[in-house]
């Protein structure tokens, strides 16, 4: 979009002195700085409302290379500087799951994208753990089951425990202006080219195969999200990590619900979509990114040189039609080009949603793939949805 449909500049809603440098929705002029205190405020906000990020916790997020979960790391890197007002005190990692076989893309592309990566992950700092969609086929059976928590009793109780532990260890050991306690160095990979190779041939066909057995192209989609999570929260449990960081943005979250109602899985929308998911058991995933438009996210990255890292869709057939979620997505963004609220409307709708009706009453009823509650008996949710 145009910084301005005037022909004069537009003065900053917010400060009333700068030069407006993007209006984010109609009305709401922000010039740069003011746009960025903006940024960084909504997710410290995302995170101190929610309340289930404990200080000193371990915390993984989950990086593509994408503009929304690129962002997220710069938010992260900020709030632990020194000069923060008001640091994070988590302890990061990052994981990058490479998906170079089902996107199509040469051994000597993935390497490419693989080196891309690393650079992007190495400048942060943080552990990062680098891994091929490719493992997913080596996970223990153990993925398919939620793990179990050490902790019991309601949330609320648990944080203020976790924040007296926090600032009394911070005590004994004295406040050295630092904002997270060292890194381990098992964490990070070892020698300097770490970069895993490829995995074998045979893996990547055995990838392959059972991708183009998924007969179409929103089946597809639908696996590679569930492998993908698998793995992310897999590397969790391994490295100790209780959370995990997904970069999720408000357009992809409205899509996401819209594209659930269309493959019938409306009853696990809230687990799907919310801030939190908690059907993992032991690890728990959240989605800080989701209070934030790609639009803005654009703006953000574009403005203060946030790297990114571009790779190509997941490959579809000769004359295929488009999945469900490409359907979707374009059908969401052509509406929003005429009625700028449409995503957002979407959205908090979505807030509206209660988790419960994807719990599973006992092991047998789970679904093995997401993890979700079954509804193909017919009983309550198969009648609503018209399931048999």
């Amino acid at each position: 979009d145009p910084p301005c449909p005037h022909s004069h500049p537009r003065t900053c809603m917010k400060c009333g002195q700068g030069t407006a440098a993007l209006i984010i929705r109609v009305g709401d002029p922000f010039c740069r700085g003011c746009f960025h205190e903006y940024f960084v405020h909504k997710f410290r906000a995302m995170l101190g409302k929610n309340r289930v990020i404990f200080p000193g916790e371990k915390v993984l997020l989950a990086v593509s290379g994408g503009p929304a979960s690129s962002a997220m790391v710069r938010q992260v890197q900020e709030g632990l500087s020194r000069e923060a007002a008001k640091r994070l005190r988590f302890v990061p990692g990052l994981v990058y799951v490479e998906e170079g076989a089902v996107r199509r893309q040469s051994p000597e592309q993935r390497e490419q994208t693989l080196a891309q990566m690393e650079t992007l992950l190495q400048a942060t700092g943080f552990p990062y753990h680098l891994i091929h969609l490719e493992e997913a086929l080596e996970l223990p059976p153990s993925i398919l089951q939620p793990g179990h928590t050490g902790t019991s009793g309601p949330p609320g109780p648990s944080y203020k425990e976790a924040v007296d532990s926090f600032i009394q260890q911070q005590r004994h050991d004295g406040d050295s202006g630092t904002s997270v306690p060292g890194h381990s160095t098992q964490d990070r990979p070892a020698g300097p080219s770490a970069t895993p190779r490829l995995p074998d041939a045979a893996q990547t066909q055995e990838l392959l195969s059972g991708f183009e057995a998924a007969g179409t192209a929103t089946a597809r989609e639908e696996l590679l999200e569930m492998l993908r999570t698998h793995l992310i929260v897999q590397t969790a449990r391994d490295r100790g990590y209780a959370k995990v960081m997904m970069g999720e943005s408000l357009t992809r979250v409205a899509t996401k619900l819209l594209t659930n109602l269309s493959l019938g899985r409306g009853a696990f929308l809230a687990v799907d979509t919310g801030f939190t998911d908690q059907r993992h058991g032991d690890v728990m995933v959240v989605r800080p990114m989701r209070d934030y438009t790609a639009k803005e996210i654009a703006f953000y990255n574009r403005f203060f040189s946030v790297p990114t890292v571009t790779v190509p869709p997941l490959f579809t057939k000769h004359r295929e039609k488009p999945s469900i979620h490409q359907l979707v997505e374009r059908f969401l963004l052509g509406l929003q080009e005429e009625f700028p609220s449409t995503i957002s409307t979407v959205y908090r709708t979505g807030e509206k949603l209660s988790p419960e009706p994807a719990k599973a009453s006992s092991e047998s009823q789970r679904c093995l793939l997401c993890l979700c509650r079954l509804d193909t008996d017919g009983g309550e949710w198969g009648g609503h949805w018209g399931v048999s």
